[in-house]
């Protein structure tokens, strides 16, 4: 655990279980019809209502701040005043994967913030001189600066893909900022030295991660069009059940027209199959990851059927490293980009994850 003292002085150097298998709105060991009280107090689990995936487009409120070495771009919804829930999207996506989570959330009292992460839509390095790397401890330390900057103790964290790695990461080093966590996939905390090679099925799915290392993969992300062609040509193998629009796919598309996006994205693929070194600002937390330290705060882990990264079975093959209240879900006939997928899925999640 990292107190918040020592974190200052990071930004200043340069800067029970239970199991639940649904089928889409299956059956919910958590969640309670009865009860519609303020999220977090009370015995009863509010049930989020049912929407059709894509039933919105865009986000009422669009916002800036400075955080850290960033101006982080966010979307906002809810009461200034409730209980708070940061959501954090993956690669390739970007907040519009929960365009249709947040206003669920924020009808049930929750004040939701759903940011860019660095290299992505309208968050920007604040000085030309900091690198632009991508290390998975700097992307957890842009949400906790965002936090500081937001006034933000503590919140519900959730996530899927690089979100739920930033999520899982500040729950192990910073576990008094979360009150509790969603992460889909599981466990993803990445330790570099555990460079043994997959089984050929696991490393074919992996094959932009391997074009990435090649001079034709990082000539791919540099080129606009290119870019933007692969990232929609990724979201057709990952969620192969999702029957999105062209607009639904421009939409988030914009996002990766940040100048530093091919950069970030690069960084990050490249730094973790050791084709890159860590900065020394995030080396000290980088050593704390790589002992694959345990979350303790209340999880709902949820796992996509169709997602090609998620391995058959029931989550036990992470289950050890979640040590505090705990709860499983497999979502059926989903992919990759579970949020919007399965929007009243996730927003169910995070409502259980904080009555656990």
């Amino acid at each position: 655990m990292i107190n918040r003292r020592t974190f200052s002085k990071a930004l200043g150097l340069g800067t029970g279980a239970a199991a639940v298998s649904l089928s889409g709105r299956g059956t919910d060991a958590f969640a309670s019809s009865a009860s519609r009280g303020r999220p977090g107090e009370g015995s009863q689990v509010p049930t989020v209502p049912a929407i059709a995936p894509g039933t919105h487009t865009s986000f009422a409120k669009m916002k800036q701040v400075r955080a850290g070495v960033l101006n982080v771009g966010y979307a906002e919804a809810g009461p200034a005043h409730g209980p708070v829930v940061v959501l954090l999207h993956g690669w390739p996506y970007d907040i519009h994967s929960y365009v249709d989570v947040a206003p669920l959330l924020a009808g049930l009292g929750y004040r939701v913030v759903v940011p860019y992460l660095r290299g992505h839509g309208s968050t920007n390095f604040l000085s030309d001189r900091t690198p632009r790397t991508a290390e998975q401890s700097a992307i957890a330390l842009d949400v906790i600066a965002l936090m500081d900057a937001l006034r933000i103790d503590k919140a519900v964290l959730a996530g899927f893909d690089w979100g739920s790695r930033t999520a899982d990461i500040i729950a192990a080093l910073w576990p008094e900022r979360v009150k509790s966590l969603v992460s889909t996939s599981g466990y993803l905390i990445t330790n570099r030295a555990q460079a043994a090679p997959a089984a050929p099925a696991v490393e074919h799915t992996w094959w932009y991660q391997w074009y990435f290392a090649t001079p034709r993969g990082k000539a791919t992300m540099e080129a606009e069009d290119s870019r933007l062609a692969l990232c929609r040509y990724v979201w057709t193998l990952v969620s192969p059940n999702w029957n999105f629009s062209d607009d639904t796919y421009n939409r988030t598309a914009e996002a990766f027209k940040n100048p530093d996006y091919a950069a970030i994205v690069l960084f990050n693929y490249r730094w973790r199959i050791g084709l890159v070194d860590t900065d020394d600002r995030y080396a000290r937390y980088e050593k704390l990851l790589a002992g694959q330290p345990s979350i303790h705060v209340p999880t709902v882990t949820l796992d996509a059927a169709l997602d090609p990264f998620t391995p058959p079975g029931d989550g036990s093959g992470y289950r050890d490293h979640f040590t505090g209240p705990y709860a499983h879900r497999t979502i059926a006939n989903i992919g990759h980009n579970l949020p919007q997928e399965a929007p009243t899925d996730f927003a169910q999640a995070v409502v259980d994850a904080d009555h656990l």
